[in-house]
C-alpha cells in the first residue's frame, strides 16, 4: 500500500516537472519501497540536479513549482546542530527579490554581476553551472592565500550585504579543501567553516544568509553536512573593504 501511495505521488510530480528530471524522479520511485526517500542524501541529490538544469523563463516557473510539490513529497528537514536552521519567511520577497539590495557591483574573483544577482535574489533553486568557480581568479588566489606567512583562511562575505558567511579552511588544509570543491562541482564547506550567526539552513536543504541571500544548499555525506555554496553568493566585500 506504502509502495502504491508513492508510486501514485511520483507519478503525478513527474507530470509537472520540466522533462529532464523525469528519470531521476522515476528512478526514486522504484527505491521507494527501500526507504530511499527517508534520506536526506537522496532528496538533496535530486534537489541539486534540477537545480544545475539548463533554465529558461518557462522552466524556472514550472522547477519552483515542482520543487514546491517536491518538498512536500520527501518532507522538511532537521539538520543536526551545529547546523543553524531557519524559517521559510527569511526568504520572503523584499526590495530587490529576496533581499533589499541588489549584489554589490564590485565581486571578488571576477565574478559576473548578472549572474550573481540573479542567483542571490531571485532564485530558489538553480545553481551557477558546475565548476564555474575554475573559471574565475578564485583557485590562483586560494592558493596564494595559502602560501602567506600566517594567513591560511579565506573569509566569505554575502555579495549583497557583505556581512562573513564562511571562513576556510578549517581543520584542513587548503587543497583539501580545494579539491572536494572540486570533486563536487562548487565550493564546499563543513559545519566548523559557516559563520552561524549569518547563514541559516531550510528544511529542504536550501541554504541561505540571515538577509535572503540564495547561497546553495546542504547536500550531507558520509562525514556530515556539506554546504555545497554557489561562488557568486560570496563574493562580496567586507563592510571594512578589506578582505581576509
Amino acid at each position: 500500500k506504502t509502495s502504491t501511495i508513492i508510486n501514485k505521488q511520483a507519478i503525478q510530480l513527474i507530470s509537472i516537472m520540466p522533462r529532464h528530471s523525469h528519470s531521476l524522479l522515476l528512478l526514486a520511485s522504484t527505491l521507494g519501497s527501500a526507504s530511499a526517500f527517508s534520506s536526506s542524501s537522496s532528496s538533496a541529490l535530486i534537489r541539486r540536479t534540477i537545480a544545475t538544469a539548463p533554465s529558461s523563463s518557462t522552466t524556472t516557473t514550472t522547477t519552483a513549482r515542482s520543487m514546491s510539490v517536491l518538498d512536500s513529497f520527501f518532507g522538511k528537514k532537521e539538520y543536526a546542530a551545529p547546523c543553524v536552521m531557519g524559517e521559510e519567511s527569511i526568504m520572503s520577497p523584499k526590495a530587490h527579490g529576496t533581499s533589499e539590495t541588489p549584489v554589490q557591483t564590485d565581486l571578488r574573483w571576477k565574478c559576473d554581476y548578472d549572474t550573481a544577482d540573479r542567483i542571490c535574489n531571485f532564485n530558489r533553486h538553480y545553481a551557477e553551472h558546475a565548476g564555474y568557480w575554475l573559471t574565475t581568479s578564485f583557485v590562483e588566489d586560494a592558493r596564494n592565500v595559502a602560501k602567506e606567512e600566517g594567513k591560511k583562511e579565506i573569509t566569505f562575505y554575502d555579495s549583497n550585504t557583505g556581512k562573513p558567511l564562511f571562513v576556510a579552511p578549517k581543520g584542513r588544509s587548503m587543497e583539501d579543501f580545494l579539491k572536494e570543491s572540486g570533486s563536487h562541482g562548487w565550493p564546499s564547506f563543513r559545519d566548523e567553516e559557516v559563520v552561524w550567526e549569518n547563514v541559516r539552513c531550510l528544511g529542504d536543504g536550501e541554504s541561505v544568509s540571515v538577509d535572503g541571500t540564495h547561497l546553495g544548499h546542504n547536500l550531507p555525506d558520509s562525514t556530515g553536512n556539506r554546504y555545497c555554496i554557489n561562488l557568486v553568493s560570496v563574493a562580496g566585500r567586507s563592510f571594512g573593504g578589506e578582505e581576509e
